[in-house]
Formats: structure tokens, C-alpha cells, sequence
């Protein structure tokens, strides 16, 4: 349409504006064609050509390309805006331009995705200069090993410590776990042997890994906080040979016949057993040391099998990287149930360092966090990037002066927090770290700089003897800036998923770069790209896999339960982030007939983990569809009120309630609240109850614990426990008194 104005244009399409870019592209191809033969002749005038002016020129639009024809060759140039691209940027895809022109001249009838935009110098650098990652490990160690190693060096050193228990010197800690080793071999367990493990977090759990670990054997760990459902799941799915549990946890697994060893009782079973390190005997590195489940699409978790090798290499790589030494303190804060509850238990013990084990719910509790963290002189801890926000937020945070680094992950770390955080703490070191339970749990980790301007913070580059490869939906290695899928290769990569043998083809897919015969690639499904200085920009997913709260969530799983309730027709499952920095699980349900939210809720909080149940539920008569026939995503509406589980409608009875309903409104982002609604049912989490602590704090001024919001989530509940906090401030006589003069003895 170039006979119209283009401002008229403008007008009939009424685009969105915005100062940034233009309003209907941002991108711009020119072509003109060969002038006609002969040229413009005018009389008394010799007429040519003008060549391009030097000098800078406006750039109209964000980038423009004009070509023209002139002879028998194609000329032109490149305009971009210098706001958004270098001129580096602009002469590399200048070079991929040319040379996909001549390879299309070459050989016409080449599919276009085999057309080869790199240069051998650049397929070099993403696929070699930047994998050069060969570096030494103890290669023939495995993980328990490198602890009994540090326990010849310092025996009486202090390994472990816990509230409200004596501390465990090294040789106390080896000494324990080899008389539940040995007792565990009696029993069977042995190379590639599952053990079950579901243990409270305390030193037990410790002693726990470290046994199963010299025995031979591979730990599962079960968490006792999951649905008895999902515990039975797991359970049947690994088939552990044996189950390591606690006294007050054995009511979880009544009905199975696995057989059990209580891990806090140093009984007859186990008590007289050999002090001695088990020998090694046919354990190689290249045995399981742990099987760990994570969400799986399907609608059920799936084990991923980490071996001794990619672990040893991970932790010798961190103690190097993060020069952890005996003067250093981990926080062991993290369930066993996800990786990093490895790097806080293990790395520790192999430098002669310190595991300090935070008591049972501590992790939710910032607070006890903080006071935790100068209390013990922890040097170290990991940290997700929402948590990390609410310790920011938190009073005392300046004053952790014992502590060198934060190890982040779990998901993507916002530029404004690294800002935030090295203002809090301008000593700390920061650590992003990025690495799925597929690959040992980190195969990047750089040390982050604050880049003013930069949205998300860069995740680095492959660490030592992994493997990162950027490919597109062929296979090939993309160029740098273009997004494509990560697949990670080298030592980290696990030997796939238990019992998942088309799943682990899927996605374990061979190594045809690295050169190693059998070496595999892991598809990890995150979309990255390369930045020029060889490190990578997380972009996002290439599915419907999310992060909450450092969770990894697959819809697909809380989608395939929902639709197993009988009254759910249809279901799916999304991240809506409709205040900033509030992302919530919501699911859409259609139903054939009424079903109610409290219904749904209950039904999946009885078969998923606390973090997987959706926040709300939107109930609709059908799912709304594309003209194709797809699910339209855009037109899922966002939930309102009656989306959370209310039981009905009664107002705050006084003005604590009143208070404390004013502060949940705010915090959940929900028009009211009443005095018989449930925090959790209205999308509360364990962040936002560390908003409700901090916001009682101030408009009420008393220290409510943490624990007081799980263990009485009804308003009218804990407005009590507050009303009883207040009144605990003040003298039992100087209330007595008062309770005289106003006439009301005894009230």
C-alpha cells in the first residue's frame, strides 16, 4: 500500500505507541530494483550516482536494510539504532547474511533450516573455545570418600552443628554413619541400591546420607511434609531396598512392608555395629549416589539418577570456585528433596567446614534466618532469589558481618535485586548459579557485577568439565545473540530417570559434538542465548515448565491430578504475574456441573506438595479456544475473589481482627477478608505470611513467630495469638488492677 501516507497508516491502525520504537515495525527492508538501461539522461548534465555521506545518520527504526542492485552484484547497507545493537553485533549478522546468501546460490534445493549462518571461527568459538572447561577432579573418588579424607586431617575439628543439640567433631560424625553403614550392608545395600531416606531436618538426616552413601548405596529422599499419597508414589516408584525414617514419622509408611531402620534410635539394630569406614568394594564413581523426583508432566514426579562422578566434580569445582575451607559455615536449610541440600551437607564436610543444621521450619522464618546466620558465623548460604528479597527486606540484614557469599538459584535473578543486594551488603560475594537436577545441580556459576540496564542477571558460562551448547530445532549450534535451547553435556549430566527409559531417550540425547563415545546431551527445555563475552542470557522456557518461589513446577502434572477429580471436565494450569513480583499458580477448571474451589484445593493439597497447589481456581463453563481450535491463553481471564476457598462471609468481630484483616487483604491483593478465611486457601504462601510478620510488626507492634501463621492460619485464630502476645507485654498485677478498677475482676 504505498500509494497511502504512511501517518494516514498510522491513523487507520491506531497501534499502541510508545517512545521506544516505532508504531507498527521496528524492523525495515529496502530493495530497490536495477535502474533501466541507460540510466536518467538530461540535456548538458552527466549524471551518476551519489555515494552515502559519512558521518552519523537517524536511524528511523530500531534496524533497516537497504540493498539495491548495481551491475551484477547486490550492494547496500545496514542502519540500526546504536541505543539497541554495537556495530560488533551488526557486522556478524552481516557476515551470516552473506554467507547464507551464497550457500542458497550454491545449492537451491537446501531446506533453509540446513542453511549454515556460522563461520568456522564462530562455530569454533561457541562450540570449543568457550567449552574448554577440562580441569582436574578426583576422578576416581566417590562422595563419601572426600569426607573420610578430611576426617584424617581434622578429626576433632567440629563437623556439625544443631540447636538444642552437642556438636558432632568429624570423627563423631564418621564414626556414626559407619555403624549404620555397616548395618545398612548387612541388610543388602550396595552399589546402585536404592535406600529410602524421610527424615525431619536435624542431624540425623546428615548421618543418614552419609551412611547410605558408604554403604554403597543410593539415597531417595522422601520428604515427610509431602501428601501421604505422593510419599506412597515415590515409594512404590523407587523401591527402595530399605527405609531410613524417624520414630515420629514411621505412621507414614504403615502399610509398606520396605523394610525399616529408625535412624534416631542408636539401638541394638545398628549400635554395635564397626566404627570403621566400609570398604569400597565394587562401588565406582560411576555408581548412583542419589535419586532425586522432581514435577513431571505426566501427572506424576520422576526420579532423576545423579552417579558419584558428575557430584565429586561438582563439589571439587565449588570448594575451588567459592574457596570453602575449614574457617567456613554452611546453612543447611534446604529439604532433601532438592539439590541444594547437597551442596549445603556435602561441600562443607570435604573442605573441613561446618554444617549447621537449621531447626524444622526454620527456612520460612527470615528472621530466625538472619538471627541463625550471625549467631553460628555462617559464611555461606544459598539462597532462592524471592527469599533473598524478603531477607533484604528484613530488619538486622546489615548486620551478617561473618558472611562472604550468597549462592542464588532456583530461578532467574532480577538486575535490580543484584542492585538491591550489594548495597545491602557491599562486602558479600553473589553466585548465580543455574543447573537442573539433571546435571548435579550447577553447570554455571558466576560471581555477578552489577550492569545498569540489564533486566536479568547473565547465568555465565559452563563450569568446570560441563558442557553448554546453544542448538536450534536441527540441532545446530545457533549464533551468538540468537536464542535457542541449552543442552548441557560433559561430567554433570545424570544417568537419566529411574524406570523412564522412553522419557530418558527424550531427553538424554547423544553427545555429537563432544567426541566422547556414548557421551550424552541433556535437553534441558531453557531457552538461552550467547552473549558476546562468552557468557549466557537466560531467556526463558521452550514448554510449560515454571519457577515459583524456586520451585520447579510442570503444570502438566497439577493439570493431569485436577482432571482426575469427578468433577473437573477440562483443566490447565499457568503463572500469572498480574501484580509485579507476585507470581501465583492458577488453574482454570471446566466443569460439567458445580464444583467448588474448597473442593478442588483440598483434592490436590491431599496428592501434591505445598508449592504445587494452585493459589486459585477459575471456574468456566469450557476452556476458550483459538479459530484452530487451541487453547487461547490470552483469553483465561485473571481470577477474582471468588476464585480463593472462602467458607463464607463473616466480618472481623474487633479491631484486631479488623487490623489484621486490613494487613491479609493487602498482602494477598483480595478485596476482603474475613474472620473465618484461611490464609493459605486465599493464595497465601510462606513469603507472603513473612509480609503478614513484618506488616504486624509495625501497624500492631508485636513479634508474632512465623510458625504462629501456619499453626493458626483462621483469621479469628491468630488475631487471638496476637491479642495474647499483647497482653503477655504487660505485668499480670498491673493487669489484675486494672481489671479492678474498671469493675470486671478476673476478666
Amino acid at each position: 500500500h504505498q500509494d497511502i501516507p504512511f501517518e494516514q497508516v498510522v491513523e487507520l491502525i491506531d497501534p499502541a505507541r510508545s517512545l521506544s520504537h516505532g508504531p507498527l515495525f521496528q524492523v525495515m527492508l529496502t530493495w530497490q530494483e536495477a535502474a533501466r538501461p541507460g540510466g536518467l539522461s538530461l540535456p548538458g548534465l552527466r549524471v551518476g550516482r551519489a555515494g552515502t555521506a559519512s558521518g552519523a545518520v537517524q536511524a528511523k527504526f530500531d534496524l533497516s536494510l537497504n540493498l539495491h542492485e548495481a551491475g551484477d552484484r547486490i550492494v547496500g547497507s545496514i542502519t540500526y539504532a546504536t541505543s539497541l545493537f554495537d556495530r560488533e553485533t551488526v557486522e556478524r549478522w552481516t557476515g551470516y547474511l552473506r554467507r547464507v546468501l551464497r550457500e542458497m546460490a550454491a545449492d537451491e534445493g537446501r531446506p533453509v533450516e540446513r542453511l549454515a549462518l556460522l563461520s568456522a571461527d564462530e562455530r569454533s568459538r561457541v562450540l570449543e573455545e568457550w567449552n574448554g572447561t577440562d580441569a582436574p577432579y578426583p576422578a576416581d573418588a566417590c562422595v563419601h570418600e572426600l569426607f573420610e579424607r578430611q576426617v584424617e586431617r581434622t578429626p576433632r575439628a567440629t563437623a556439625l552443628v544443631a540447636e538444642g543439640r552437642a556438636p558432632l567433631t568429624y570423627a563423631e560424625l564418621n564414626a556414626r554413619a559407619n555403624r549404620l553403614a555397616h548395618h545398612l550392608h548387612a541388610l543388602g545395600v550396595g552399589p546402585d541400591v536404592r535406600v529410602g531416606l524421610c527424615v525431619e531436618r536435624s542431624p540425623e538426616m546428615v548421618v543418614g546420607v552419609l551412611a547410605v552413601l558408604k554403604a554403597g548405596g543410593a539415597y531417595v529422599p522422601l520428604d515427610p511434609e509431602y501428601p501421604a499419597e505422593r510419599l506412597e508414589y515415590m515409594l512404590a516408584d523407587a523401591a527402595p531396598a530399605v527405609l531410613l525414617t524417624q520414630r515420629s514419622l514411621a505412621g507414614l509408611f504403615a502399610a509398606s512392608r520396605v523394610p525399616r531402620v529408625r535412624i534416631d534410635a542408636d539401638g541394638d539394630d545398628w549400635a554395635r555395629a564397626a566404627e570403621t569406614d566400609p570398604a569400597r568394594g565394587a562401588l565406582t564413581p560411576d555408581h548412583l549416589a542419589y535419586v532425586i523426583y522432581t514435577s513431571g508432566s505426566t501427572g506424576r514426579p520422576k526420579g532423576v539418577m545423579n552417579q558419584h562422578r558428575a557430584l565429586v566434580n561438582r563439589l571439587a569445582w565449588g570448594r575451588r570456585a567459592w574457596e570453602i575451607g575449614p574457617g567456613d559455615a554452611l546453612l543447611c536449610k534446604t529439604s532433601l528433596s532438592f539439590d541444594g541440600s547437597v551442596r549445603e551437607i556435602l561441600l562443607p564436610l570435604m573442605a573441613g567446614g561446618r554444617v549447621v543444621v537449621a531447626r524444622a521450619g526454620g527456612h520460612r522464618d527470615p528472621s530466625y534466618l538472619l538471627e541463625v546466620i550471625g549467631r553460628e558465623g555462617i559464611t555461606t548460604v544459598n539462597l532462592v532469589p524471592s527469599l533473598l528479597q524478603v531477607l533484604l527486606d528484613a530488619p538486622g540484614v546489615e548486620n551478617l558481618h561473618g558472611l562472604r557469599r550468597v549462592l542464588c538459584g532456583g530461578e532467574a535473578l532480577p538486575g535490580a535485586l543484584l542492585e538491591r543486594f550489594h548495597a545491602a551488603l557491599p562486602g558479600v560475594e553473589l553466585h548465580n548459579l543455574y543447573g537442573p537436577s539433571e546435571a548435579a545441580t550447577a553447570v554455571t556459576s558466576p560471581r555477578c557485577r552489577v550492569e545498569p540496564g540489564r533486566a536479568g542477571v547473565p547465568i555465565g558460562g559452563p563450569s568446570p568439565n560441563a558442557r553448554a551448547y546453544v542448538l536450534d530445532g536441527a540441532g545446530e549450534p545457533v549464533p551468538v545473540g540468537v536464542a535457542g535451547e541449552l543442552y548441557v553435556g560433559g561430567v554433570p549430566v545424570a544417568r537419566g530417570y529411574l524406570c523412564r527409559a522412553a522419557l530418558t531417550a527424550e531427553r538424554f540425547v547423544p553427545d555429537a559434538f563432544g567426541g566422547e563415545p556414548g557421551a550424552r546431551l541433556y535437553r534441558t527445555g531453557d531457552v538461552v542465548r550467547w552473549l558476546a563475552d562468552g557468557r549466557l542470557d537466560f531467556v526463558g522456557r521452550d514448554d510449560a515448565q515454571v519457577k515459583v518461589r524456586g520451585f520447579r513446577v510442570e503444570p502438566g502434572e497439577i493439570e493431569a491430578r485436577l482432571r482426575e477429580h469427578a468433577g473437573v471436565r477440562e483443566a490447565v494450569v499457568l503463572v500469572r504475574e498480574d501484580v509485579p513480583g507476585d507470581r501465583r499458580l492458577v488453574a482454570y477448571c471446566a466443569a460439567d456441573g458445580a464444583v467448588e474451589v474448597d473442593s478442588l484445593r483440598a483434592y490436590l493439597a491431599e496428592r501434591l506438595p505445598e508449592y504445587m497447589v494452585p493459589a486459585a481456581y477459575v471456574r468456566l463453563a469450557a476452556l476458550p479456544l483459538t479459530p484452530s481450535g487451541k487453547l487461547d491463553r490470552g483469553a483465561l481471564p485473571a481470577p477474582e475473589g471468588e476464585a480463593y476457598v472462602s467458607p463464607g462471609y463473616e466480618p472481623p468481630a474487633n479491631e484486631t481482627e479488623e487490623a489484621l484483616a486490613a494487613i491479609w487483604a493487602e498482602v494477598l491483593r483480595v478485596d476482603r477478608v474475613g474472620r473465618r478465611d484461611d490464609f493459605f486457601d486465599l493464595g497465601g504462601h510462606s513469603l507472603l505470611a513473612v509480609q503478614v510478620v513484618s506488616r504486624v510488626r509495625q501497624a500492631l507492634g508485636v513479634e508474632l513467630p512465623l510458625g504462629e501463621v501456619f499453626a493458626r492460619p483462621v483469621l479469628q485464630d491468630l488475631a487471638q495469638e496476637i491479642v495474647d502476645a499483647q497482653l503477655a507485654q504487660f505485668d499480670p498485677d498491673e493487669i489484675a488492677e486494672l481489671a479492678a478498677l474498671l469493675g470486671e475482676p478476673g476478666s
